[in-house]
């Protein structure tokens, strides 16, 4: 394992870190047996990073995180966990989200505490709300020892956070679509100036960039010549940067743990050629010219009031644009979101009601999309499609019964 060191308290931490948004799940609910299996696996492996939040998997994330953490497993990694602003409304609801976390995790301290997705609006509420006392104190107690953020705004409001205070890390997403969105690389380059740790989350982009590829971007890896799963192509071009401290990957089974794990171990800074920078490049061109709406799938919009699966539409909206098969896409739609699979959550139940906009990392202005993914995904073709996607479905399990 790769490790890479925090300046101002000198950790060493894993390359790889352990994000723990997307755990494995069945029926709906965590794997606690294959997410036991798979942390522990990777901490046998040299991680020591695993962040997980407040709000992750209904709460349960904190919950599972304790229990994966013992057997002395709790001793070799450092935690990361988040305080929620949209749960916060005084100064006394921070110390008490802190108690339930630390409850939650079975540990008396956090060794990585962030304000959880800032932007400009949410840093001056906690302000306001005195956010800075209750984390001096809340160290001075040892209940947290390194003290965060993670962000999801504009450039502006990032300086202006990062220079109020004296932060030992900072988390944003970035990946190659990002360079230019929320921090992007300006901001990763000013907050490793300030000797700020940068933890980097949705390196794939939700996954995004590591499968369903357009054809396009499939053509353009094969003809690079260098065997790389496009995972990897986007996580070591990510750790291909030196001022990345750490890289979170939502692991939920050991293939991509294993991937993950041995790409961190060469992926070091320098290790793009000037023919892998240009190979990215020409991929980037390619979704930058497909891609319809830049979801991550974070699902901070979620739940719509209305029923909408916000994050999904979304999804196929993207695949249906970016792939070949768009009949394929058209059937997994109906079947997961136009109720062939039972509730429906389709687009066109989106009543306008913009709730879900305040709550968007990505500032989408996410009522006018869902106006566009109606009208192109909720229709006669579609629902055609879905008569014959329930038929398929319906033989298959006669067939295996």
């Amino acid at each position: 394992m790769q490790y890479r060191r925090v300046p101002k308290n000198g950790d060493s931490l894993s390359a790889l870190g352990f994000g723990a948004m997307r755990l494995p799940t069945k029926r709906g609910r965590i794997d606690e047996e294959k997410t036991t299996r798979l942390i522990r696996n990777a901490i046998d492996n040299g991680v020591n990073y695993i962040d997980t939040a407040f709000p992750y998997h209904g709460g349960e994330s904190e919950k599972i995180l304790g229990r994966v953490l013992k057997d002395g497993y709790r001793e070799r990694v450092r935690i990361a966990t988040k305080l929620p602003p949209w749960n916060v409304q005084s100064r006394e609801d921070m110390d008490k989200i802190l108690s339930i976390q630390l409850k939650r995790l079975q540990t008396d301290h956090i060794d990585y505490y962030l304000l959880h997705s800032l932007n400009g609006d949410i840093w001056k509420k906690l302000l306001d709300l005195g956010v800075l006392n209750f984390l001096e104190e809340a160290k001075k107690a040892g209940n947290i020892i390194n003290i965060g953020f993670s962000f999801h705004g504009d450039r502006k409001a990032f300086y202006e956070i990062i220079d109020a205070y004296d932060w030992i890390f900072c988390q944003i997403q970035y990946n190659f679509l990002d360079e230019e969105n929320q921090a992007g690389t300006e901001g990763l380059r000013y907050a490793s100036s300030k000797n700020i740790a940068v933890i980097v989350m949705e390196p794939l982009r939700g996954g995004m960039l590591a499968q369903n590829l357009p054809k396009e971007v499939t053509r353009i890896y094969h003809e690079s010549g260098t065997n790389r799963t496009a995972a990897e192509w986007a996580f070591s071009w990510v750790l291909n940067h030196p001022e990345v401290t750490v890289v979170l990957s939502g692991m939920n089974d050991e293939r991509h743990l294993s991937e993950n794990l041995a790409m961190s171990e060469i992926a070091v800074p320098g290790f793009f050629t000037t023919q892998d920078l240009e190979t990215i490049e020409k991929v980037k061109t390619v979704y930058k010219r497909l891609m319809k709406v830049p979801c991550t799938g974070c699902s901070y919009c979620m739940p719509c009031p209305f029923g909408v699966n916000i994050p999904q539409c979304f999804y196929f909206y993207n695949q249906y644009h970016m792939l070949g098969n768009k009949m394929i896409t058209r059937g997994f739609y109906g079947m997961q979101l136009m109720g062939g699979m039972g509730t429906s959550a389709n687009a066109s139940l989106c009543r306008q009601c913009g709730k879900c906009m305040s709550a968007c990392p990505q500032a989408i202005n996410i009522p006018d999309e869902m106006k566009k993914v109606a009208k192109t995904m909720d229709n006669w073709i579609t629902a055609f499609v879905l008569i014959i996607a329930k038929r398929m479905f319906s033989s298959k399990v006669i067939d295996e019964d």
